[in-house]
Order: C-alpha cells, then structure tokens, then sequence
C-alpha cells in the first residue's frame, strides 16, 4: 500500500472556528457545501469529527478534509469470505471516513493520500479503545472507487460504490517493521 510522503510543512488538525472554510473549493459541490455549511455542526452535534489540512504558514487556509465518525455495518452485506471470519452478529462496528476533498488548487499532490493515511493511523490508534472491524466509504463518483482501490479498499458486493478496508490490514501498515 503507497504512502504519502508527509511535508514537513503540511499540519493535520481538527477543524475549527480559526479555519477559513469560504474559499475551499474541489470541484464537487456536495464536499465544498458540506465543509462550508454543515462540518461545524456535525463536529458540535457530535456526528462527525472533521479534520483538515493547512500548511504551516498559512494555517487558517484548508488544503484538503476528512470526517471521521462511528458506522456499523449489517455483517450480511461483507463478502462472504470477510464476514466468515467474524462474529456471526447482524451489525458489526466499524469507522466511517464519510468525506474526503481537497482544493482544487492542491489536487495532484499527494495530500489526498495524505490525508487517508491520516485518517487510517487516527483509527488504527483508537482501535484498542474503540472496537471497529473495518473502515467503510462511500465513493462519491468512479474516481474516488479507483483512488480507494488503489489503497487496497474492497467494494462491498452489492454496493460497488461502498468500500471497506479491515482493521488488519490497517493494522499491519502501522505495525513497526
């Protein structure tokens, strides 16, 4: 699985009030929305932990985002070879990245991916804390489905635009060599 090379320059932090969220801009609608109206709330309201990324000196410009939040899943719905292995419950838990979105601007540059393994260490960290067998997206176009791919997500079967990476496999790319 690819990594991103991190920039010395490149910060990671939880959204807040100090972040100029009006100039973002990616390309699709429903992201930019969300981050400029809707982000905020879901953070308050606790439904979704949004996170950005901002460079060190510009800190208030957000280059890209994810949102973090808890999910479960029917254990019907995994591939019959992944649900085996687990415990035969009708849901299971999981983490749910809901949104992922970079600026336009900064797109081409690995912070996507960036932003991914990110999120995957955020909850490899808490998985000894907070149970969580996978984490699952929803891929809002064929693109995002081949970005995911490329980092070894799985399509779920019946739902090709919703994808899952288990826990061990997560596990593994954080494990000390």
């Amino acid at each position: 699985m690819p990594q991103a090379p991190p920039s010395p320059s490149w910060l990671v932090q939880p959204l807040t009030k100090q972040h100029d969220r009006t100039a973002f801009s990616c390309g699709n609608k429903i992201l930019e929305r969300y981050l400029k109206e809707i982000a905020s709330q879901d953070a308050r309201r606790n439904v979704a932990v949004p996170f950005v990324i901002v460079e060190e000196n510009s800190p208030k410009t957000i280059l890209g985002y994810y949102t973090l939040s808890a999910f479960s899943v029917d254990l019907g719905d995994l591939p019959a070879d992944v649900a085996r292995r687990l415990p035969s419950y009708p849901v299971v838990p999981a983490t749910l990245l809901g949104r992922l979105a970079v600026d336009r601007h900064h797109q081409g540059h690995g912070i996507g991916e960036l932003l991914l393994m990110d999120a995957l260490r955020r909850i490899n960290e808490q998985s000894s804390q907070i149970a969580t067998v996978a984490v699952i997206v929803d891929a809002i176009d064929q693109q995002a489905v081949r970005f995911y791919k490329h980092f070894d997500f799985i399509s779920f079967p019946e739902r090709p635009t919703r994808l899952f990476l288990p826990m061990k496999t997560i596990a593994a790319l954080f494990r000390a060599p």
